[in-house]
């Protein structure tokens, strides 16, 4: 016996590799949306002048939390990466143990706010230069992301020379102002020039009226004389 099958199309699936790729990007999109970052803030650089203190800013971040989270901060030295601080902080909240290997260093950060952030003091010219902040979580499979922070040590703080800035400015101003006084100028001399019309206006019907009064046209208000009766 023959079996027929009527009005029924075959689903066709895409080549084994496309669903594949499909759940892949699902899965790395999750992944991602849960990854620990680092961040050293929206200014990664710093201008110090020589003997100062400093602040090198950095802060982490998950979407599952922390557990184990391990940092550290490292100062690139013509190529070879020293470490400057290193500590494991329990979970959140929790006021780390750091240890710090270099000397003029404080940390700061406490873990306030996911805050990892450290002190430089009393800041020499060697001490400019690319600093990175690390961070790996056991909890999201030992994930780990890093920061760079720029610090430039400088004899003095230069003053930017904002002339160019003042004089683009003032003739931009001066021009909006001008712009402004002739649309000004504009509509009052068309308001004058709109009361004056109307004014000449008026004076035309009355000098009309007036002249059919002299001239004892109809409706005009000149007397009129009665017409004799017929005796």
């Amino acid at each position: 016996m023959k079996v027929r099958w009527i009005g029924v199309e075959p689903v066709r699936l895409g080549p084994p590799h496309t669903a594949c790729g499909l759940v892949f990007s699902l899965l790395l999109g999750a992944w991602s949306a849960q990854a620990l970052e680092m961040s050293v803030g929206k200014i990664p650089f710093l201008q110090a002048v020589n003997g100062s203190t400093v602040t090198l800013p950095c802060t982490y971040a998950s979407c599952i939390g922390i557990e184990n989270l391990y940092f550290n901060w490292q100062f690139n030295d013509n190529g070879t990466m020293q470490k400057i601080c290193e500590s494991v902080i329990p979970s959140e909240g929790v006021v780390p143990d750091v240890t710090i290997f270099r000397e003029r260093v404080e940390f700061v950060g406490k873990n306030h706010h996911n805050n990892v952030s450290i002190l430089l003091l009393n800041i020499t010219f060697e001490d400019g230069g690319q600093y990175t902040c690390f961070g790996r979580n056991p909890k999201e499979h030992h994930k780990n992301h890093s920061a760079i922070f720029n610090l430039i040590v400088v004899d003095e703080l230069r003053e930017v020379d904002n002339t160019l800035t003042i004089i683009i400015a003032s003739a931009v101003g001066g021009a909006i102002a001008l712009l402004m006084g002739f649309m000004l100028l504009k509509n009052f001399t068309l308001f004058v020039l709109t009361k004056l019309e109307e004014k000449n206006k008026e004076c035309l019907v009355t000098s009309s009226g007036i002249d059919n009064t002299e001239n004892g046209l109809s409706g005009s208000k000149a007397d009129s004389k009665p017409t004799p009766k017929k005796k």
